[in-house]
């Protein structure tokens, strides 16, 4: 079967890397971490939430941009604010959900409210939800209600 599966290329920091996503997402599982000449992980898969990532000690050739994005569903505020504050600790907070994680990679930390609220047959309240949405960086669910309820 045909499998299509992530390939990050990281500036020589894959173990770093592993440490930080398995301190945030308590299921990630390292599958494999081979070394290179120098004894450090040179190539390595892991899983988060049951995706599987290749990774590569690649380097500072290539960076990470906003052009390419893990996007988390989250279920309540009490994950978007964990996984908001966490994944951003020594990186960048951006707009509308965006941040950078201490090693270049870019999330999106996303409450499926979002998605229902926008989706609604109801073009006014769904560009309510629109607007709301782009004046936030971090997504709150609350404020994203009070703009779909007119309040």
């Amino acid at each position: 079967m045909l499998t299509i599966t992530p390939f990050l290329w990281f500036n020589n920091n894959v173990k770093e890397a592993l440490d930080f996503y398995q301190s945030i997402f308590p299921n990630t599982k390292v599958l494999v971490a081979n070394p290179g000449p120098d004894g450090k992980i040179f190539m390595a898969v892991f899983e988060l939430c049951g995706q599987k990532f290749y990774a590569l000690n690649g380097g500072p050739l290539y960076k990470f941009n906003e052009a390419v994005s893990m996007f988390i569903d989250c279920d309540t505020q009490e994950e978007v604010d964990n996984l908001w504050e966490k994944l951003s600790a020594g990186g960048e907070k951006s707009r509308c959900g965006w941040l950078k994680d201490p090693f270049g990679l870019w999330w999106q930390v996303v409450p499926r409210t979002l998605s229902k609220l926008m989706g609604d047959k109801d073009p006014i309240k769904a560009q309510r939800v629109m607007a709301a949405m782009m004046k936030m960086d971090k997504i709150v669910i609350a404020d994203l209600e009070k703009a779909y309820n007119q309040e």
